[in-house]
């Protein structure tokens, strides 16, 4: 995990042991950053997931696709987000740079494979329209769903509080309690401790 930008989003650098191919999940900022963090561990990008379409999550996007030549996923729903982003009065202070279009869109039950391990695609709408959480061995990356101890906002352009606890309640409540939720900010949680003492979601 690296930690990016003003808004301290969670970069996820998810990777095959075996072959240390990677997916890179929400690279918000920090673009240098996130290469330090690439070349140290040895990896191989081969794939660039937004969880959602947000500048927080998406603001180095193009300095990542520009070094590494992979293709970019995201829900089809949350494209106009990702087109959008730089409108948002943040995206100066995180230096965000406009996102190339995706190359591909993310469909509930999708997997993406790199080496010998996968992530699983569930859309989880609530924040956005379009905000996917991805299941890997034992692990959530849960983008702004779900926090610990707390929840994603749901009060901006295509937000939706109903379908945030509807995705939660049916969509990650229901994956085995030892699961560990690695959220798009702030410190990893298990499906149990939400479950049990979420205040926004029982």
């Amino acid at each position: 995990m690296v930690v990016v930008g003003a808004l301290e989003t969670n970069c996820y650098l998810v990777y095959c042991e075996k072959t240390l191919e990677c997916a890179v999940v929400d690279p918000g900022a920090d673009p240098e950053k996130i290469f330090r963090a690439i070349a140290d561990k040895h990896l191989k990008p081969v794939t660039l997931i937004n969880t959602h379409g947000h500048v927080d999550h998406i603001g180095a996007n193009k300095d990542i696709k520009d070094r590494f030549d992979v293709p970019l996923l995201i829900h089809e729903e949350d494209v106009l987000l990702l087109q959008n982003a730089l409108l948002s009065e943040i995206a100066f202070l995180l230096g965000a740079q406009a996102s190339p279009d995706p190359d591909s869109f993310l469909r509930e039950g999708d997997e993406i494979r790199f080496g010998e391990s996968r992530l699983q695609v569930l859309h989880t709408p609530g924040h956005s329209p379009g905000s996917v959480s991805l299941k890997g061995e034992g692990l959530l990356l849960s983008g702004d769903t779900l926090f610990c101890g707390g929840v994603g906002r749901t009060d901006l352009p295509g937000g939706s509080w109903d379908e945030l606890v509807r995705s939660i309640q049916e969509r990650i409540f229901t994956l085995d309690g030892q699961t560990r939720v690695y959220p798009g900010h702030g410190p990893s949680t298990s499906v149990d401790q939400e479950k049990n003492a979420n205040p926004y979601v029982r």
